[in-house]
């Protein structure tokens, strides 16, 4: 099901969903005395089982009689299961079929807790009423009082003179006053009226009525507004608004006002059906005032599964603009993208068969990349592969085959055919394992669009026979309470030389080497080229596992490829360096303790280090982090960053993160903040400078969040740039 919660209505939900099991005692029909003294008292349901209902009294006192009241003093408590009732005095009337407790009346069960100075069960009417109520919700923490509160026949809970909030007694930093509220426990809905919501006794929202929902069922509302500014787009607003269209569609509609922009209006629908699900998104600024023209993003995603075991996704994205997401999109990650991705996607997954169809285009939204660098299209794909493991012979089948159509407005296009069978012979046994493989590599095309005298039909067909051998040796450490493992492993593969010069390059490229591509049978990634080789990839890893939780405290992996034979097999335009090896690579990742740890990646050769990744993070507590971070590329980047949550005083957490190009000597994102938690709200500010554009061109923000907990968040989205900047970031205050 689909689920949203306008504002507010979480805290009415939680207090309904503890306050409601007190309704139950509407099913109590007139109690029967069988005791004239301690004892219990017995109900029966409509169905005839009898449920008791346990009573202790200090004294009872029955009048006989045409009025016989009785009555009981000196303490009463009742229990029916985990429920409790309890006062000083209680009488009890058959005629009217109706118990009154009075003098510190109080009611409990696991999740709520209710004391009063008065209180009436009737059971003719099935009605229950506490007056001058205090409540405690177990689960939520929250409290309240209400001059009164009253379960009708209906099941329904009416409270005048509510007050509500989870701070502790004596705090009351926040807290909701409503003059009346009524909870419509049937139809699952709750309506107040004259709603506030006061912050340090200080009125921040009012509502003259207010319906919301009491069940998981969503509830058509305002949702929380959100509150910031950017250099580029000036201070913003956003009040969304959510609309519960059926049980299985809904829709969110977002007015943004930006001073510097304009009005954007944002609108998300969002559906589940019974056999797939999907959403909408459209954001539209009719007249962006910097650029004096209209702007938007359109967005559609979609996925079905079948009974049949077919799937399908749809992916959809466009905008305006090369500039949309760097002006409106407020964010790092966001204004680095080069590309905007449309598919349809159809597979279907078996035992031993797995098929996938794909339409994709994408929308370039980088006018540095020039049309003849800009990806194909792929009109359509098709994917067949199968696996036959342990069959005859006690050999592994294989078989991989492509069908692909590359279109583009520019260069050669056309079909791509790709037929790949194998064969493999695993053979495993404790601490080692061999295995030989044989595949053959056909591709074909039909081209267009070819510089005279280039063949239109070219091919090209590969052997390719691999050797992957492994052992693994395990010891026991000195103390008998770690194990250590040695897993050396080496391949080798043979493939041919073909000349592939005469073949396009539609969507292969040269990977940047990792531990995966070390034992990959081909260096390229993509089928347009396959090197030829004769390649001995070697490496050992080494682990140190904890024998009694099984958790890795350290494991250290070095690789490298031999080539036995020049690899005369390149990309156009590739540089041709003869080697006869790869680079080193390396990594390592240390558990030193349970509070700090450390990764690093290395990839270097002759000429030094090619690649680097280093990170390190001390974590003592959940508000106690430091991270720092190094990453290289030659002649590339060259990154430092490091991130931390830390308290300064009780209650009080500095938070930031730099992140510094020593390349370019130049910062690419700051933010520093400062957090403020008590138990039962919290506020967060922050100030941001960063990149927002291709180009280089920085803007910076300034965020404030306040978090009622138990209610909602007021404000920027803080705790996300947060969670997204420092690792190990938790939102765990609301």
């Amino acid at each position: 099901m689909l689920r949203h919660y306008p504002l507010i209505s979480s805290f009415f939900f939680l207090f309904a969903a503890s306050i409601t099991d007190a309704q139950n005692y509407k099913r109590c029909p007139a109690l029967q005395l069988t005791d004239t003294g301690q004892g219990s008292l017995l109900s029966r349901f409509g169905s005839g089982d009898p449920e008791i209902i346990e009573f202790q009294v200090g004294e009872l006192e029955a009048q006989l009689g045409d009025l016989p009241i009785t009555q009981m003093s000196g303490g009463v408590l009742l229990r029916r299961g985990n429920r409790l009732a309890g006062a000083d005095l209680a009488s009890y009337d058959p005629v009217q079929q109706k118990l009154s407790l009075s003098g510190n009346v109080r009611y409990e069960d696991t999740n709520t807790a209710i004391i009063g100075n008065a209180a009436e069960f009737e059971y003719a009417t099935n009605r229950i009423r506490f007056g001058g109520a205090e409540f405690l919700l177990g689960r939520s923490g929250a409290r309240g009082t209400a001059s009164s509160f009253e379960i009708n026949e209906d099941g329904d809970l009416l409270l005048t003179e509510v007050g509500y909030s989870t701070c502790e007694v004596g705090s009351e930093a926040w807290i909701i006053l409503a003059d009346d509220i009524t909870l419509d426990v049937e139809e699952g809905v709750g309506v107040a009226h004259d709603v506030k919501l006061s912050f340090k006794g200080l009125p921040i929202l009012y509502t003259p009525y207010l319906s919301f929902p009491i069940t998981e069922a969503r509830k058509s509302g305002i949702l929380t507004p959100e509150i910031g500014g950017t250099s580029r787009g000036g201070n913003e607003l956003s009040m969304p608004y959510y609309w519960n269209i059926s049980s299985n569609y809904d829709a969110t509609l977002t007015p943004r006002y930006l001073t510097e922009r304009g009005l954007q209006m944002g609108l998300e629908g969002r559906y589940l059906l019974q056999s797939g699900s999907g959403k909408a998104f459209i954001e539209y600024l009719p007249h962006d005032n910097k650029l004096d023209d209209e702007r938007y993003l359109l967005s559609f995603e979609h996925s079905t599964i079948f009974k049949n075991g077919w799937r399908t996704n749809i992916d959809f994205r466009q905008v305006s603009d090369a500039q949309y997401f760097e002006d409106l999109g407020g964010s790092l990650s966001a204004s680095s993208i080069t590309h905007l991705n449309r598919s349809a996607t159809f597979d279907y997954y078996s035992d031993h068969w797995s098929i996938m169809g794909l339409f994709q285009d994408y929308q370039t939204i980088d006018k540095a990349i020039m049309p003849i660098d800009q990806p194909y299209q792929r009109l359509p794909q098709l994917l067949i592969s199968g696996f036959w493991p342990n069959s005859a012979l006690g050999l592994d089948y294989s078989l991989d085959s492509e069908l692909v159509n590359f279109y583009r407005d520019i260069g050669t296009t056309g079909w791509r055919f790709n037929l790949a069978p194998g064969i493999k012979l695993p053979i495993e046994k404790p601490g080692w394992f061999i295995t030989p493989g044989l595949k053959v590599d056909y591709t074909r095309y039909d081209l267009k669009n070819r510089l005279p005298g280039k063949d239109t039909e070219p091919h090209r067909a590969l052997p390719i026979a691999s050797l992957d051998m492994g052992l693994n040796f395990e010891r026991l450490t000195a103390k008998n309470t770690q194990i250590q493992t040695i897993e050396p492993r080496i391949l080798y593969v043979h493939v041919p030389f073909r000349n592939q010069e005469h073949l396009p390059v539609f969507d292969t490229i040269f990977p940047d080497l990792n531990l995966v591509q070390l034992y990959r049978e081909n260096r390229f990634l993509g089928i347009d080229r396959i090197n030829n080789t004769d390649q001995i990839s070697m490496g050992v890893t080494t682990r140190i596992v904890d024998t009694s939780s099984g958790r890795e405290l350290m494991s250290a992996t070095i690789g490298q490829a031999r080539y036995l034979s020049e690899q005369r097999v390149h990309l156009p335009n590739e540089p041709v360096t003869p080697r006869d090896s790869s680079d080193y690579i390396a990594e390592l990742r240390f558990l030193i303790y349970d509070n700090l740890n450390f990764d690093i990646g290395h990839q270097w050769n002759d000429n030094g280090t090619t690649r680097s990744e280093a990170r390190f993070q001390y974590r003592p507590a959940s508000n106690r982090i430091i991270n720092l971070a190094y990453r290289f590329r030659r002649g590339s980047l060259e990154h430092g960053d490091i991130s931390w949550v830390w308290p300064i005083r009780t209650n009080w957490n500095f938070v930031g993160r730099y992140n510094f190009s020593l390349r370019d000597n130049k910062v690419l994102e700051q933010f520093y903040g400062l957090e403020y938690e008590s138990c039962c709200w919290a506020m967060r500010l922050v100030g941001r400078k960063y990149i927002s554009t291709r180009d280089g061109t920085r803007d910076s923000s300034i965020g404030i969040q306040l978090v009622l907990k138990g209610m909602s968040s007021i404000g920027t989205g803080a705790d996300q740039l947060l969670e997204r900047g420092i690792l190990g970031y938790g939102r765990n205050l609301n």
